[in-house]
């Protein structure tokens, strides 16, 4: 791929609290407008306030795409609107709720040829865990398969470091999965060309269930 994949955490964006890892992210976007994907949330009112943020932080103009359902991301008109944008935000809410929609969509696709294509797709706190090869489903706790932006990992958003039991107990769940990734809220790992990285705070990586916790600092090259 030649663009970015920008996981973000959590906190509120409201609170100034994102703005250090929205920051890193605006700064690899190419010129033009940030489309937002509501449906982890399903809220009609997180666009809108998110628009306001993201023009009088960084004066960037956002589109709300309005993806809420599967059927809005079979809709091709929404692919469309995800193509014209130089970046999509992932809004947070429910992973499961993002995964059922944008499930083998032309949606999904879109954002896929972001990526692939030089342009940056954020995530953040549920919808980065969703990108991820699996997840904890909401329900029962079971391994759930993500979309995979970033494939062979597992991520958890608001990581905290002194207890990293749920990250260990999935990692162990799914042997396939070659890392887990541990994002703080107000943190953010941007995974870019050529296996580089960067993270912006306190990113913290698992090899195995049972590996020591290592921390991921600064930037990486491009291998």
């Amino acid at each position: 791929m030649s663009g970015w994949l920008a996981l973000l955490g959590g906190g509120e964006f409201s609170f100034g609290e994102t703005e250090e890892a929205d920051r890193a992210w605006l700064e690899k976007t190419p010129p033009g407008r940030v489309g937002f994907v509501p449906a982890a949330s399903g809220s009609h009112d997180y666009g809108r306030h998110f628009a306001i943020y993201l023009d009088s932080r960084f004066g960037r103009e956002v589109e709300l795409v309005p993806i809420y359902r599967p059927r809005d991301a079979r809709r091709g008109r929404n692919a469309e609107r995800i193509a014209t944008c130089a970046a999509v935000y992932l809004g947070g809410g429910v992973a499961d709720h993002l995964v059922e929609t944008l499930a083998e969509s032309p949606a999904l696709a879109a954002l896929r040829a972001t990526v692939a294509s030089g342009g940056v797709v954020a995530a953040i706190g549920a919808a980065a865990q969703a990108c991820g090869e699996i997840f904890r489903g909401l329900t029962g706790g079971g391994v759930v398969r993500g979309l995979a932006l970033a494939p062979a990992v597992a991520i958890e958003p608001n990581f905290d470091p002194a207890h990293d039991r749920r990250l260990r107990s999935l990692l162990a769940r799914a042997p396939q999965v070659g890392r887990g990734i541990g994002i703080p809220a107000g943190a953010a790992l941007l995974l870019g060309p050529g296996g580089s990285f960067e993270a912006v705070g306190d990113v913290f990586a698992l090899a195995a269930a049972e590996a020591d916790l290592v921390p991921l600092v600064g930037e990486s090259e491009p291998a």
